[in-house]
């Protein structure tokens, strides 16, 4: 969407800090032992207390409130009973929803406890991408750039990026134009960011695939050559300087 006035930033806003503040807060709760279905109802009695809707819930009909993937998962894993997390684990916590007709989506990989499994320097490297990201992006700056930034950066890092995955934009529904803005150069992608426009960025950087593909239970995605993958994702308005983030609350740049 493109914001056009004060109530629709403030509208934004709260959208922004609800999902924001129920990720900061999951990934503090997220401990060894406990399941994935604890962690993912954790979150949704947040976001209920803030009187907002899981938004792949609303949308897709997805069994769970939040994303929750862990280990080889790349993405949309169902939340689980059966799923322990364990000390050293790689998770994905990905938190939408729609609160007073807006939407907001943010999203942090991180390990649960020490990382025994030496998952550290890819987690890193999403997060200092996304960073990266962020700073270059404002209005006017082409999408693809920035894409072909993000690709860049993690092959520096020894990493690849997942091509077939990608952020958005986002405002008055989960997923809006521009849509399909991946983590690498699209040279037949002439567009460029609106200033006022709300996008949802996000890096999905890994260490062996670059596609990720559907498993058995129709949610869950995981590498086409195996591997783990890191995903960290902000809220932004677009400005002519740097963009506004509307998730800063969730601290995962920090």
């Amino acid at each position: 969407m493109s914001i056009t006035n004060e109530q629709e930033l403030a509208g934004m806003r709260k959208a922004g800090e609800a999902v924001a503040y129920t990720l900061r807060e999951m990934t503090k709760y997220a401990r060894p032992g406990m399941t994935t279905k604890d962690l993912d109802e954790y979150g949704a009695s947040i976001l209920s207390d803030f009187g907002a809707r899981s938004a792949p819930y609303l949308t897709y009909g997805f069994p769970g409130w939040t994303c929750i993937s862990v280990g080889n998962e790349f993405c949309h894993g169902i939340p689980s009973e059966s799923r322990i997390l364990q000390k050293g684990d790689l998770i994905n916590i990905d938190v939408s929803a729609e609160l007073d007709g807006f939407w907001a989506d943010n999203g942090n990989s991180f390990i649960i406890g020490e990382d025994i499994h030496q998952h550290f320097k890819l987690v890193d490297a999403s997060r200092a991408i996304l960073k990266k990201a962020i700073d270059n992006i404002r209005g006017g700056v082409k999408i693809a750039d920035i894409g072909g930034l993000m690709e860049t950066e993690a092959k520096k890092r020894g990493f690849k990026v997942i091509k077939n995955l990608g952020g958005h934009g986002i405002g008055r529904s989960l997923h809006e134009e521009p849509d399909e803005l991946v983590n690498y150069r699209n040279r037949f992608d002439g567009r460029r960011f609106k200033k006022n426009s709300v996008v949802a960025i996000e890096t999905f950087i890994s260490t062996a695939s670059n596609i990720a593909v559907d498993l058995e239970d129709g949610w869950t995605m995981a590498g086409n050559r195996g591997g783990f993958m890191a995903q960290h994702e902000h809220t932004l308005l677009i400005t002519d300087g740097k963009p506004i983030i509307l998730t800063e609350m969730n601290g995962i740049l920090n």
